[in-house]
This record gives C-alpha cells, sequence and structure tokens, in this order.
C-alpha cells in the first residue's frame, strides 16, 4: 500500500499537467486609434519564466557530502512557483534522483525577480544504496526543506543564484545555478 502511495506521490509530482493559452493583447493602437501610443511592453513589467541549471551539494549519507547537477524551471514575480530536478552521487553507491516542487518569494516586494528569496521546496527522492538507479527505486521517500538565496541579475535577463537549503531527508545542502529569464 504504501509502494502504491508512494508511486501515485511521484507520478503527481514528475507528470504534472500544464494547460498554456495564447491569447493576443490589446495594443493601444487597437484602443485608441493611434500608432504613436503603441509602445512595446517593458521587460520588468512582463511575466518571468526563468530556465536554470546548476550544481550543488547536500549531505544524503552519513557517509559525507554528495554532489549533484540540477535543472530547474519557474514561473513569476514577486513570488515563483517551479519545479527542479537533481540528481545525486557520492561516488560510494549513494544514487538519489530528487524532483522537486518550489515555491519562492522575492522579498524586495511583490513584483521583482532579483535579489534575497526564501523558497520552499517538497516532492519525491529515490534514493538507491550500491545499485544502478531504477526506477520505481528501492527507497523513495517524501522531501521537504527551506532555502534562502540571491539572485544576481545581468543584463536584465541572465542571472546567477547562491542558496543554501535544510530539510528531510537531507540534513543541508548548498549549490549555486545560472540561467536565463524570459
Amino acid at each position: 500500500m504504501f509502494r502504491k502511495f508512494l508511486l501515485l506521490a511521484f507520478l503527481l509530482i514528475f507528470f504534472p499537467i500544464f494547460a498554456i493559452y495564447a491569447q493576443e493583447e490589446a495594443s493601444s493602437e487597437d484602443i485608441t486609434g493611434t500608432e504613436e501610443e503603441a509602445a512595446p511592453m517593458p521587460l520588468s513589467d512582463r511575466p518571468d519564466f526563468w530556465l536554470g541549471v546548476g550544481g550543488e551539494t547536500a549531505f544524503y549519507s552519513a557517509r559525507g557530502l554528495s554532489y549533484a547537477y540540477s535543472f530547474a524551471l519557474g514561473y513569476g514575480s514577486g513570488s515563483s512557483i517551479g519545479l527542479k530536478g537533481s540528481f545525486f552521487s557520492n561516488g560510494q553507491g549513494l544514487k538519489v534522483f530528487e524532483v522537486d516542487l518550489l515555491l519562492r518569494f522575492y522579498t524586495f516586494g511583490k513584483n521583482t525577480y532579483y535579489g534575497p528569496f526564501i523558497q520552499i521546496l517538497g516532492g519525491a527522492s529515490m534514493i538507491n544504496y550500491d545499485n544502478p538507479l531504477k526506477i520505481p527505486s528501492g527507497t523513495g521517500v517524501l522531501n521537504i526543506g527551506l532555502g534562502i538565496g540571491w539572485r544576481y541579475l545581468f543584463a536584465n535577463r541572465f542571472f546567477l543564484e547562491p542558496a543554501f537549503r535544510f530539510g528531510y531527508p537531507y540534513f543541508m545542502g548548498l549549490g549555486i545555478s545560472a540561467g536565463i529569464r524570459f
């Protein structure tokens, strides 16, 4: 029963369903009838969609640090929601595949997408000891964590994010990621 619950939780987290709708925005030319008043929306007023890759470390094992590479994507200004996937290994037989849903709040205001942030992570970890990584995993656990970090923005498009997190089943982690916002 517990394995069925873990499989269901993994499927709900790993295979989310997003509905994306496209609608042409009415320009000021359509509203007022003059072309002079039509101006493109500044980048800072656009919705924030971002992609990032990174590397991190975490204490997934009592044997020492585990090292990972990760991929994340998110959407929102002021607060973001997104997905993050990480693959950890410690070189001594431990392999962890982590899939998290993240919720991020920037502290500079409700329309910001840079600066300090607080992040809540939750998802599933598939852990294999001394075995090749396979799904479904021999050991799967739900994880939850809290992180803090800072997004440094370059040219209003590229970013660099150092972050620290702590939670369960890892004790704490430290990472850095780089990416682009659209």
